[in-house]
């Protein structure tokens, strides 16, 4: 039984998950500075809100399209190409950088969930990294190429 598909599941279930609360936190974080109505440095209240607000849907949404591919990848069974690969990759990126901020800022409890995601998305790219190759050619035993003709072994070198 291969692992390759139940991890794209978590994966994919994950980042939606992540998705959701990202989108979620931002957004009460927008109405938690619009209720304050301080001003940061200057910064108009309704700017830092509606910014907030904004951030928190654009992560959302791309977390939520991190999720897409990782569905897309378990209903299919092959690795993620191009835009998908590029997509998962840059979610694990984040998730490292995140990990690395949340230590300091969350605590040690946030640093593990955002590095058991980065290693579940890796392990989603390496696992059908590693079945997607091809196997190395066979020679055969007899000497003769693909079309039949004799295949010569290389020179060996010579030493002066």
């Amino acid at each position: 039984m291969s692992v390759r598909r139940p991890v794209a599941w978590i994966v994919a279930i994950v980042l939606f998950l992540e998705a959701v609360g990202v989108a979620a936190l931002n957004w009460f974080l927008g109405i938690v500075v619009d209720r304050q109505d301080m001003s940061l440095a200057g910064l108009d209240p309704d700017a830092m809100s509606v910014s907030s607000k904004i951030g928190g849907v654009v992560f959302g949404l791309y977390f939520a399209l991190c999720g897409l591919v990782a569905l897309l990848v378990a209903l299919r069974d092959r690795a993620p190409a191009g835009l998908g690969r590029i997509l998962l990759i840059s979610a694990a990126v984040v998730h490292g950088l995140l990990g690395a901020f949340t230590w300091g800022l969350v605590g040690p409890g946030a640093f593990v969930f955002m590095i058991v995601v980065l290693g579940l998305i890796v392990l989603l790219l390496m696992t059908y990294d590693a079945h997607e190759r091809p196997a190395p050619a066979a020679r055969p035993e007899d000497g003769a190429g693909d079309d039949g003709t004799p295949v010569s072994p290389p020179p060996a070198p010579t030493t002066p």
